[in-house]
């Protein structure tokens, strides 16, 4: 059974997608206009079943969560915040996945919790030192609300344009909207500063002690093969990296069933996928 909620952490609302029983597994969106929890992963959580307890919240400023008062975004207040959610909800032990910006969240997650992450699959992750902002990514970032801005986003997110249907672009179109008003405050230009403020340190890098598998699109013009997932081979010391061919930004969406398998595989604990 899925259900949605609302859940309160740090006296501030987090809204959350839950579903399944079993080893827990916190599921982290990324960052274009429009992105929620259920977006997503709603589909993914269907896939794997009832055997894992997956809870995949809309992050601060995105969906139906808003950014607590005095605070603007940040890969800190939304490490923190997934923290504070698997704490409130009495989940000790965890997976974490991550697309973009939540890969991110999910590296620094299991750097901050080491006791409590058991392992990580960052998806054309965010958060490599040195890695530039793209142009692509400014573009996202910057993508207004309403179709237009939709079909240029979902354009630069897959490979594939037949995944750009008009559906796709109303439903994204119909988010942005809805979300418009958080979103403008967190990724203002200039945008460069945003992909430095998502980046972790090698030393913090260094830190992380759960298995981590990285998934990455060959194609991906986001968050470039070249710059965000190779060089965290070298940063990472429990790293395996699996590249689709023929794919953008966004494996879940554009190779569906490998990318399940892929994650079913990993989290069951097996390490030769």
């Amino acid at each position: 059974m899925t259900t949605l909620r609302t859940v309160a952490v740090d006296g501030s609302p987090v809204h959350v997608l839950e579903s399944g029983a079993g080893p827990a597994v916190l599921m982290l969106h990324g960052s274009g206009p429009g992105t929620t929890g259920f977006g997503a992963w709603a589909t993914t959580a269907q896939a794997l079943g009832t055997s894992w307890h997956v809870v995949a919240p809309d992050q601060a400023g995105f969906g139906r969560t808003p950014v607590p008062a005095g605070s603007r975004g940040g890969l800190r207040l939304w490490t923190e915040q997934a923290a504070g959610l698997m704490d409130a909800l009495g989940i000790e032990h965890y997976a974490v996945v991550g697309h973009s910006m939540g890969g991110a969240v999910a590296l620094a997650l299991a750097a901050a919790r080491p006791q409590q992450v058991t392992s990580v699959v960052a998806v054309s992750t965010m958060g490599t030192p040195g890695a530039p902002l793209s142009a692509d990514l400014d573009a996202i970032w910057a993508a207004p609300a309403g179709p237009l801005g939709a079909r240029d986003m979902l354009s630069r997110l897959v490979l594939d344009q037949a995944f750009v249907t008009d559906s796709a672009v109303e439903a994204r179109a119909a988010a942005m909207r809805a979300g418009a008003g958080a979103f403008a405050s967190l990724f203002p230009p200039p945008r460069a500063r945003w992909v430095d403020d998502l980046t972790l340190s090698a030393r913090t890098l260094a830190t992380v002690r759960a298995p981590v598998l990285l998934v990455h699109g060959a194609d991906d013009r986001v968050t470039p093969l070249g710059t965000a997932a190779q060089p965290l081979l070298e940063h990472l010391a429990d790293v395996r990296l699996h590249v689709l061919g023929r794919c953008g930004h966004v494996p879940a969406i554009e190779h569906p069933h490998e990318f399940r398998q892929l994650l079913s595989c990993f989290l069951r604990g097996d390490r030769s996928h």
